[in-house]
């Protein structure tokens, strides 16, 4: 949701920061995301909304019984992938994990970790 929250044309810096890349969203994200359209509240109901259209333009990797950041982190070890996250508690797992992690720096600009 960090992509509405400051201006950031993810696609341009993906390309920036990897060269080529192909966006996978796991189910379980989509999941958190319909759960907060429907409960949750003022900005971050409107931002899970828009994080839903935004996906359709996406590939879905399903995973079953996994929800939010474990469906990240599964997701990630399946495909070889790297993940695009500013949650500092995800980014710690991920690291631990030696899984690559895509943050937003200064606000502006993201940064391979």
């Amino acid at each position: 949701m960090m992509l509405f929250e400051f201006s950031i044309d993810l696609e341009r810096e993906l390309t920036r920061i990897i060269g080529s890349y192909n966006i996978i969203v796991p189910s379980g994200i989509i999941k958190e995301l319909e759960l907060l359209s429907i409960k949750g509240k003022g900005e971050k109901r409107a931002k899970a909304k828009a994080g839903l259209k935004l996906i359709k333009n996406y590939d879905i990797f399903p995973v079953l019984e996994k929800f939010g950041d474990d469906s990240v982190i599964f997701t990630a070890k399946k495909t070889n992938g790297v993940v695009v996250t500013n949650d500092k508690e995800l980014r710690k797992r991920l690291k631990l994990q030696s899984i690559p992690v895509i943050f937003l720096r200064a606000k502006k600009k993201l940064e391979l970790e």
